[in-house]
């Protein structure tokens, strides 16, 4: 109920009292709130707010119970550390960037899911810019839009040919570490053993009985398909077997359906190495459809253990991608380049692990 106040504070006309009854006392009665400091924690664990600091930095010098003690204080009183305060004194921020294509496909996004984790587990928040195409222009844009961010350093998922220009260009002094990649541009990157992979389905397809194999690739322009070509050629050549034109496909379930219609008109295909197992998925379907039954007269076997993969019909063989250890190799090499301490040719390369179940079995007769 608001109230005027007339003249030498009386009652105006009305009899009432002319204030904000109530406001005004509420206004200057109100403690000031404010959130809680280091110093408050230090305080109620019973420590320096150095040590709070080293506990909050995951510094290896910290007793356990202190630890424990100070975490317990921190989530007592909701403490949250200022990161920008700690940007001013440190001169390095806790924010990553991330550059990456937009997309859903399964690997590019299971990766930086992980990424965030691992980065999440160093104290570091991450930011995702995410371009239409892993052109020049469009990363260009988006180093400079984190250089703007004032991130701490950068990570490329460039699984494209395209980006490699892109990348060049970048100024040497950002910390910059790419997933994939030319391994030729000599640069720090991450990336996973693709032709690894796909010579171990190979090899196992041929082991099986299969006097050759055919192959469903990715887009032409990606690294992770022309290295998993690679393999199952080197596969294919050191057995000695035939080596099939390749189906290209986009990764997508539909385009190993279509590669699936026109092998499985074909009696003499009896094994087909799919490279993602969205393709493989698509393949086996076209293959039941024209009755040619997986795995007793055709054997498939994909890349990536999506994880729908083990609930195929039949369960797929596969080859997983550890995207969690690609995830911190990179983010280790990344805080090495951004505290002077890595190395700027460093091209660390993870093994991926090959996962047999039901899609695979030796030819009929055999």
């Amino acid at each position: 109920m608001r109230i005027t106040r007339g003249p030498a504070g009386k009652p105006g006309r009305g009899g009432h009292r002319q204030e904000e009854m109530g406001v005004e006392d509420a206004t200057a009665t109100s403690p000031v709130v404010r959130e809680p400091a280091m110093t408050d924690v230090a305080r109620l664990a019973g420590v320096s707010h150095q040590t709070v600091s080293r506990v909050l930095n995951s510094h290896p010098n910290v007793r356990e119970q202190t630890r424990l003690r100070v975490l317990a204080a921190v989530k007592e009183l909701g403490y949250r550390p200022n990161r920008a305060a700690r940007a001013l004194v440190t001169g390095r921020s806790q924010l990553i960037g991330v550059i990456a294509q937009n997309s859903t496909l399964y690997g590019p996004s299971s990766l930086l899911a992980a990424f965030e984790i691992a980065a999440a587990r160093q104290g570091f928040a991450v930011s995702v810019h995410r371009v239409p195409e892993l052109g020049q222009s469009s990363i260009t844009a988006a180093v400079e839009r984190h250089r703007d961010e004032r991130v701490a350093g950068i990570v490329v998922i460039a699984p494209t040919a395209s980006a490699d220009a892109a990348l060049a260009q970048v100024p040497a002094e950002v910390p910059l570490v790419t997933v994939d990649g030319d391994p030729g541009r000599g640069a720090p990157m991450v990336s996973v053993d693709q032709e690894q992979g796909a010579y171990e389905a190979t090899k196992h397809l041929l082991e099986a009985g299969h006097e050759t194999v055919w192959h469903v690739s990715g887009p032409p322009d990606w690294f992770d398909a022309a290295g998993r070509i690679r393999g199952w050629r080197r596969a294919l050549q050191e057995a000695g077997a035939e080596v099939p034109p390749v189906s290209t496909g986009d990764w997508s379930a539909a385009s190993g359906y279509r590669a699936g219609q026109m092998l499985a008109r074909m009696p003499e295909v009896t094994a087909v190495f799919a490279a993602n197992d969205h393709q493989a998925l698509g393949a086996l379907r076209a293959m039941t459809e024209r009755g040619r039954s997986v795995p007793d007269q055709v054997s498939i076997i994909g890349f990536d253990d999506v994880p729908e993969s083990a609930f195929y019909s039949p369960p797929l063989t596969t080859v997983r991608q550890d995207f969690g250890a690609v995830a911190t190799t990179t983010l280790d090499l990344l805080l090495g380049l951004m505290n002077g301490a890595g190395t700027k040719d460093a091209q660390p390369v993870i093994l991926p692990e090959f996962v047999r179940r039901e899609s695979v079995r030796p030819p009929a007769g055999r």
